[in-house]
């Protein structure tokens, strides 16, 4: 039997998001280990349903989970939370050995203190199994990469799709490749090279272009060149640390100076392609009022219900917070003739009221604005309880399929003709059990409003009629000059 150590340490930091980080983020989302883990994560569509596939169809292998963790998108993590996840993490990997190590990492995690905690996890995981056990990494396509990972893990391989449906495939990939290496038929090694470039993820999904193209081209690239994998990272925009750009991976056999420099030689052809199509992510988007009226003459000409607007200045998984009026007052101000439907806002005080006070009664709130009013001032809504939840479901579009979700508390309140949900976290709506759990059947909204981007599309496309993306003032806006960045180059922001 070899021996496998399994571990996942899973969070995309936002610099100017206004809500750090804590443990109990990571408690309320995932957290899991030993024979446990094995049973949540199995038949999910995520690295680690992929890892008990893997262990299931290769009975040779003893997996062992590890700390397995992540937390929903938002400020930097806490550092005592980050240091006490990386000490149980790295305190497994010393109880071995170990035949082989498999990790899954976001890769755009940052700690209030330390910027770069994957390669501060990586080099103590290599420091404890030495020099000679494979390493395997997993990382979101909106990694940002130090290129010091690459000499902690053999194999690097990223997601090749956004939304990100290719979870288990890509657990799938480096868990072959770490067995072919574990039973010591080839030696792998991988590389990492930076490109100085911050795209928009707005432009970034894979079934169009760029993204499309780029990722055509990286999987011609490993197969002409014999490579094992190449994965192009985006890089997340709203990160801000010393290794947050885009950048390319390869993974290649190490057969001798030649392979370096073919791998090398990939990487820079990638590389230079993606710098290229730098201003084909920009972005510009209509504001609150227009996207609406836009959604509305959609309607008028018989456009499919529901017609979405999403507010991706806010998107809980961009940095967001669920707390930006921009949209919601466009709403109210726009008296929909039909049924609404807002997704969401993050209040836990209120929805606690709520819960104390139970369906039927009629509250007198103000929604937006709470954590700061630098977007807006809160808006007034009285509306009636329709519906409370303890936010619990499973995931059954693709995205994350059947993994279960706890997003604390909600609290359904309609008013008229528009019905707002608030919640106990900032959660983007990205799963149709989402609307199961409140009870809504899209069939009968007529404007879909949510805090949502790209995500929202893997399961809702196809149940809406049209989608509209608005720009609204928020943490996470299309124009990055905005922001007061400390650690990314001016340059990096503007296609040159």
């Amino acid at each position: 039997m070899r021996r496998l150590a399994i571990a996942r340490l899973w969070h995309e930091a936002s610099a100017f998001s206004p809500i750090p980080t804590g443990l109990d983020r990571f408690h309320l989302r995932e957290w899991q280990a030993g024979p446990k883990a094995r049973n949540v994560f199995r038949g999910t569509a995520t690295e680690m349903g992929a890892a008990v596939a893997f262990l299931e169809a290769n009975p040779s292998w003893d997996g062992t989970f590890l700390r397995c963790t992540s937390a929903m998108p938002g400020g930097p993590v806490e550092q005592a939370a980050l240091d006490a996840i990386i000490h149980e993490i790295v305190q497994g990997i010393s109880d071995g050995p170990w035949d082989a190590v498999y990790i899954s990492l976001h890769g755009a995690i940052a700690g209030t203190e330390d910027l770069g905690p994957d390669y501060t996890l990586l080099e103590r995981v290599r420091a404890a199994v030495g020099p000679h056990v494979p390493v395997a990494v997993t990382f979101d396509m909106h990694a940002c990469l130090d290129p010091r990972i690459a000499e902690c893990a053999d194999i690097i391989v990223g997601y090749k799709t956004y939304p990100h449906v290719d979870m288990a495939q890509t657990a799938a990939k480096a868990l072959g490749l770490l067995d072919r290496m574990a039973r010591g038929g080839e030696r792998l090694k991988s590389l990492i090279l930076p490109v100085p470039m911050l795209p928009l993820s707005h432009a970034m999904r894979t079934a169009g272009d760029p993204m499309g193209a780029l990722v055509r081209l990286a999987a011609e690239t490993e197969t002409a060149r014999g490579l094992q994998d190449i994965t192009v990272f985006g890089g997340f925009a709203y990160a801000d640390t010393p290794w947050t750009s885009s950048s390319v991976t390869v993974c290649y056999r190490d057969e001798g100076e030649a392979s370096g420099l073919d791998a090398h030689a990939a990487a820079r052809e990638v590389a230079a392609e993606l710098k290229r199509r730098h201003a084909d992510f920009l972005s510009t988007l209509p504001d609150a009022a227009r996207g609406l009226q836009h959604a509305r003459d959609l309607l008028d000409r018989g456009t499919p219900w529901p017609v979405a607007v999403l507010e991706n200045a806010d998107n809980p998984l961009s940095g967001g917070a669920c707390d930006t009026p921009g949209l919601f007052q466009a709403l109210v101000d726009m008296r929909p003739p039909w049924p609404a439907l807002f997704a969401s806002f993050y209040d836990p005080e209120l929805v606690a009221r709520a819960h104390a006070a139970g369906p039927g009664t009629t509250l007198h709130v103000t929604l937006g604005g709470r954590l700061s009013d630098a977007f807006g001032p809160p808006v007034a809504f009285e509306g009636e309880i329709v519906r409370l939840t303890d936010g619990r479901f499973s995931n059954t579009g693709p995205m994350e399929y059947g993994r279960p979700e706890a997003i604390g508390r909600t609290v359904l309140l309609r008013s008229g003709n528009i019905s707002v949900v608030v919640g106990e976290t900032p959660q983007s709506v990205n799963d149709p059990a989402w609307c199961a759990l409140h009870g809504i059947d899209l069939g009968d909204i007529a404007l879909f409003c949510a805090k949502a981007k790209n995500h929202f599309r893997a399961s809702f496309e196809h149940l809406c009629g049209a989608i509209v993306d608005v720009e609204t003032p928020g943490p996470a806006p299309t124009d990055l000059t905005r922001l007061p960045y400390r650690h990314v180059p001016p340059h990096f922001l503007v296609p040159s």
